[in-house]
């Protein structure tokens, strides 16, 4: 079973990146979008894990205090797109506590630098200039819990499916 640990996105979140889907596609953006069901935020990718009670029995070991985080800008790994969060120590330190907690109880995750961002959109094919930096209205969201996930292929995509939730 494909598992990673994520933040669910508010409304007002989603929005801000639907709009910017809608930007890229008059633009001329081809590729694989993603879904307004399937928008989070991950802190930690497992990956291949059969036991999601250990995962979920690790991640009740985290504790933190709601925070907030801004969303409202754009960017991008080769042909796959993002929005990004503005720098924010408590998201960063939420995503330490569940990586070191998973690593305790000796769950792999991997083991890349924690860069919060959201995809949007997957190879990216470009009709005619790539698109620079999108500016976005900032958007606000609260962060009061945190969720384990599975992912499945399905025959239109991924389905993602919450497991539990954490707070």
């Amino acid at each position: 079973m494909r598992l990673f640990v994520a933040v669910k996105l508010s409304p007002e979140a989603k929005q801000l990146i639907k709009d910017t889907q809608i930007i890229f596609r008059k633009l001329g953006v081809s590729g694989n979008y993603t879904s307004e069901e399937n928008m989070h935020l991950t802190l930690a990718f497992i990956g291949e894990y059969d036991d999601p009670d250990k995962v979920m029995e690790a991640l009740k070991e985290v504790s933190f205090e709601p925070f907030s985080i801004t969303l409202g800008k754009t960017g991008r790994f080769g042909d796959l797109w993002w929005m990004g969060v503005y720098q924010s120590g408590e998201l960063d330190l939420l995503a330490e506590k569940v990586r070191k907690a998973l690593g305790d109880r000796g769950i792999p995750c991997d083991p890349k630098q924690f860069k919060a961002h959201i995809t949007f959109l997957r190879r990216a094919v470009y009709k005619g200039t790539e698109p620079g930096e999108i500016p976005a209205e900032p958007v606000k969201m609260s962060v009061e819990s945190f969720s384990l996930f599975r992912s499945d292929r399905g025959r239109y995509g991924m389905i993602y499916t919450e497991i539990g939730k954490l707070r």
